[in-house]
């Protein structure tokens, strides 16, 4: 048995992919024989008994307008990690905590950094593009995959800006997606209106307005439609003022996961606009539900959701088109082929591939 430490930043009890990517890394760890901890930052220190292990948290920095906090005394954590003498480290943070590698390679102990971002696309974002944007992500990229041991991704899109730089230490990793929890709807009910369903967090790298539009589009065509948002940001108040008169429903957040996958699976298309996503698993639970998606064709996605999805540029009256494209489908086809992709993403699968990388697989076998 090993013990696995899970350090991550940008987790909170209302953020999505990170959160259910650690849990269920966690849970299959712990299934495997694994004693697993995981380390992340919250509004003060705690120690909580999960049913997979151990949850430490660490006071963090709040970033204001973003809900998450970061963790900034590394210190403090290099000195518990120390305490915890881990034999294997896993760190999915790229920002303050990238770091650790250098810790872990000085305590001797085996290291993994998953990177959730892009940098590059990301920086394009949110910096002007005058700047040498291209050559500061390499830089950065190249100094992260030679303090870890490796560097996983979990698509093709996503290792790209690594894979560029020549990086030897690059493992690919899809994620999962827990098939039981999120089952597809039974029987087709008749119905002249269309719901659509947008899961996401309303920040702007998201680019949630993109569902917005393509309502307002598919409302001037003519087409009875709704559009259901479930998630929080900071984007939320001002998207609500310049929609008041779509037919589009907020809830928020959705904490439980079964009104979520009601919510997916009575849908008839979903939406995830957002140009970053490095894999996105709130797509993947859609198909899981048997909803097919449309998605940005700048993400990671497009070859998350294969056949059974359709790909957009980042227009909403190109996410309209897109939604139509998959309503002339028949329905029982395009729920059947959205389910039978996502049976192609396990957990399991994701689970042997994380200790893959770690060396345990072996260990394990020859134990």
């Amino acid at each position: 048995m090993s013990r696995i430490v899970q350090v991550a930043n940008f987790v909170t009890p209302t953020s999505g992919g990170l959160r259910t990517t650690l849990r269920h890394l966690a849970a299959g760890y712990a299934a495997q024989g694994h004693e697993v901890v995981q380390v992340v930052p919250g509004a003060h220190d705690a120690v909580e008994q999960m049913p997979w292990g151990t949850r430490v948290c660490v006071e963090g920095t709040p970033l204001p307008g973003t809900g998450y906090r970061v963790v900034t005394h590394v210190r403090r954590l290099e000195r518990m990690l120390a305490d915890l003498r881990p034999d294997r480290l896993e760190v999915h943070d790229r920002t303050t905590l990238r770091g650790l590698g250098g810790w872990a390679a000085r305590a001797g102990v085996p290291s993994l950094v998953v990177s959730h971002e892009r940098l590059d696309v990301w920086l394009r974002q949110w910096l002007p593009r005058r700047a040498p944007l291209g050559r500061a992500a390499d830089r950065s990229n190249a100094a992260l995959a030679s303090s870890f041991d490796q560097v996983v991704c979990t698509t093709a899109w996503a290792a790209e800006e690594f894979t560029r730089l020549g990086v030897r230490n690059l493992c690919e990793v899809p994620l999962g997606v827990d098939l039981d929890a999120f089952p597809p709807r039974l029987h087709a009910t008749e119905c002249d209106e269309v719901l659509l369903v947008m899961a996401s967090r309303l920040s702007r790298e998201k680019r949630p307005e993109l569902a917005v539009g393509a309502v307002q589009e598919l409302v001037r065509r003519g087409r009875r439609v709704r559009l259901v948002v479930a998630g929080d940001g900071a984007m939320r108040s001002g998207l609500e003022r310049s929609s008041q008169d779509l037919p589009i429903h907020w809830l928020g957040f959705v904490q439980d996961r079964a009104e979520l996958a009601a919510l997916l699976a009575a849908a008839d298309v979903a939406i995830a606009p957002g140009p970053v996503e490095t894999f996105g698993l709130a797509a993947l639970e859609a198909l899981a539900c048997g909803t097919p998606v449309v998605v940005n064709r700048h993400s990671a996605l497009p070859s998350v959701v294969g056949d059974a999805g359709r790909t957009s540029a980042s227009s909403a009256w190109v996410f309209a088109d897109c939604v139509e494209e998959l309503l002339a489908v028949d329905e029982l086809t395009r729920r059947h082929d959205a389910r039978a992709r996502a049976e192609t993403f396990t957990w399991a699968a994701t689970v042997h591939g994380f200790l893959g990388v770690h060396g345990l697989v072996a260990e394990r076998l020859a134990a």
